[in-house]
């Protein structure tokens, strides 16, 4: 087993705390957003997804990402980075048979709430930074994260990481919104709503598309693949402002309160829909790459 540090910032190891206290706290309010516990946008297809009913669409994301794998039929050991309550684990091990899945997450909730989810199945939720794992370097033959990554800011040390997991020739797909220019040449909008849905989602940042292209060329990576999924992705983004207010109206109904993370939580996918809307500036993306 690898152990290894990996220096923080300060305020990269406070963001960390915050994003963990986030997820332990309000995971429990995606139960609202997906019955199936999908932490995730979705993804359209024409006569294929409802637009009107939100789990078809987040999981035919996990169908899509995991399609991207090219999982064949010989045993295939999947690692998901940052895999929130598993809900992309449990629709691959339903499709893949030959598929064994591990998830990695800092939320304690997340890893006992996640793996009774998972009783039955094979696959486990471990309680790991998936920076920094204590796996052993070409464990993996199949790797994925799905707007986790963004959380350490689309950090090269999560790609590193990443590459280190997986054997030579192992595919690794990503799902996530992206800037299309630097932060300094967002427009004015553009750059309020950045900062608010960093702030509320406890993101240390998001980078460029073209910058996690240029890294994982840099780690030896070839056969990359960025497709722009944005219009896919809309239609589950529009959905944000119906969710809050049922979500809202779910919990004065029950004369419940909402708990601080739970208003984060809101406001941070309010600001995601504001940031969808600025199409200049952000972008959802879908890159698949194989290791050397």
């Amino acid at each position: 087993m690898k152990t290894q540090t990996i220096p923080y910032s300060n305020y990269s190891e406070q963001n960390r705390i915050e994003m963990v206290e986030f997820y332990n706290e309000a995971t429990e309010d995606y139960e609202f957003w997906s019955n199936d516990y999908n932490m995730h946008f979705g993804y359209f297809m024409p006569f294929k997804t409802n637009p009107f009913k939100r789990d078809s669409m987040l999981n035919q994301m996990n169908r899509q990402v995991t399609k991207r794998l090219n999982i064949g039929k010989t045993k295939n050991r999947l690692i998901d980075l940052g895999c929130g309550m598993g809900a992309t684990i449990r629709y691959a091990l339903k499709h893949y048979k030959n598929v064994m899945a591990y998830g990695v997450t800092l939320s304690d909730f997340q890893v006992q709430k996640g793996n009774e989810l998972l009783k039955g199945k094979n696959g486990i939720i471990l309680k790991e930074n998936y920076n920094n794992t204590s796996f052993q370097s070409n464990s993996f033959d199949s790797a994925i994260a799905i707007e986790s990554f963004c959380h350490s800011g689309h950090n090269y040390n999560s790609l590193k990481e990443m590459h280190r997991l997986l054997k030579p020739g192992g595919r690794f797909v990503m799902a996530d919104a992206f800037l299309k220019k630097d932060k300094n040449q967002l427009c004015r909008g553009g750059k309020f709503s950045y900062n608010k849905l960093c702030s509320h989602w406890s993101l240390e940042k998001l980078e460029t598309h073209h910058f996690i292209k240029q890294k994982l060329e840099e780690l030896g990576f070839k056969d990359i693949k960025v497709e722009d999924a944005s219009f896919r992705v809309a239609p589950s983004v529009l959905h944000v402002p119906f969710a809050i207010i049922g979500f809202i109206l779910k919990k004065l109904l029950g004369f419940k309160g909402i708990k601080r993370e739970s208003f984060h939580n809101l406001k941070g996918s309010f600001y995601a829909l504001l940031s969808g809307l600025h199409m200049k500036s952000f972008g959802y993306y879908i890159i698949s790459a194989t290791k050397r």
